[in-house]
């Protein structure tokens, strides 16, 4: 009677062997889909392929007999027992991925690790500085720089595998904390040839009937996004195309006139043969670029490097008001 009573508080798990039937990727599977509700979405998150994020669950929930997820209008969400089972697990991965940092650190015989997601150029700018001064300050600290999309750099920091990411904007991100640093103006990309080259400075009313390029990595997205925000008043859908490159190759192929970009400032000091940048005048073209990470991330090596970001921002502000003064 005992057991009959705990059984109608929830569901229970049968009992499995010592030795675990499923390894860490799979449970990791469980808990992206979860937080996606989408096991294409989640498979991009992780790199992997949808069938294989569907196998690694399905494993799961054969061996331990309930069904994780059911089918929505909008995709999947979790079972009761899927509720349970990723509130169980979720701290557990966590503790696994700290300790495998905790180890790798330990055996190569470094004080610390960094790893920083960035989705523009690090050849100048504030992020530069940043990563430059800190690793002058703190040489035994490993730092890794890994490019990539939005949607996987959050992926990342969620999962603790990304101590700390930069972003366009300064939205609320769901579980991180963020800060505002910086800001830079949008500039666009021309080949020297073209004739908006010789402007100083350019204004959106000129482009309305550009053809503009976006690659289809990071930051493509966001590229594509924003000339479609900035041209709507002007009751035109600009003439964008997609390419099959990284943001390097795209602006190469600006350079010899397939088409015109946007990109940060950073950019301005990327050297690129033929290569033009003409900042846009308008305030809306001040964009401001974010630090993100996971709350409660124990890494001295984070704490102090967003430390410095502070008082880096703090001087960049300062900077920038006397030049507007």
């Amino acid at each position: 009677m005992e057991e009959e009573n705990q059984d109608s508080e929830g569901p229970s798990f049968p009992p499995v062997s010592t030795k675990i039937p499923f390894d860490l990727s799979s449970l990791q599977y469980v808990v992206a889909a979860a937080d996606y509700r989408s096991f294409r979405r989640a498979a991009e998150a992780l790199g992997q392929y949808p069938a294989t994020v569907s196998r690694g669950v399905q494993r799961i929930e054969d061996v331990v007999g309930v069904s994780f997820f059911e089918r929505c209008p909008s995709g999947i969400r979790l079972t009761h027992a899927g509720e349970q089972f990723v509130a169980a697990v979720r701290p557990a991965i966590e503790q696994i991925m700290r300790a495998t940092q905790t180890a790798g650190a330990a055996g190569r015989g470094e004080n610390g690790s960094l790893s920083i997601g960035v989705l523009t150029s690090l050849a100048g700018g504030f992020l530069r500085e940043l990563i430059e001064q800190y690793a002058l300050l703190h040489p035994e600290v490993s730092i890794e720089i890994r490019d990539g999309g939005r949607a996987e750099h959050i992926a990342a920091l969620r999962s603790r595998q990304l101590d700390i990411a930069f972003f366009t904007g300064n939205g609320a991100i769901a579980d991180c904390e963020t800060a505002e640093l910086w800001q830079e103006r949008v500039h666009v990309a021309f080949s020297a040839d073209h004739h908006l080259a010789e402007r100083e400075s350019i204004e959106w009313s000129w482009l309305r009937d550009q053809k503009f390029l976006a690659t289809k990595c990071a930051p493509g997205l966001e590229v594509h996004d924003y000339i479609v925000r900035r041209l709507a008043d002007y009751s035109n859908y600009p003439a964008i195309k997609i390419m099959p490159c990284n943001q390097e190759t795209l602006m190469n192929m600006v350079a010899i006139g397939r088409g015109i970009t946007v990109v940060s400032a950073g950019w301005s000091f990327v050297s690129v043969p033929r290569l033009v940048l003409r900042p846009l005048v308008e305030d809306e073209d001040i964009v401001p670029f974010s630090a993100v990470w996971a709350p409660g991330r124990d890494n001295p090596s984070l704490r102090r490097f967003l430390s410095l970001a502070s008082k880096l921002a703090s001087k960049d502000s300062g900077e920038r008001l006397r030049r507007l003064i």
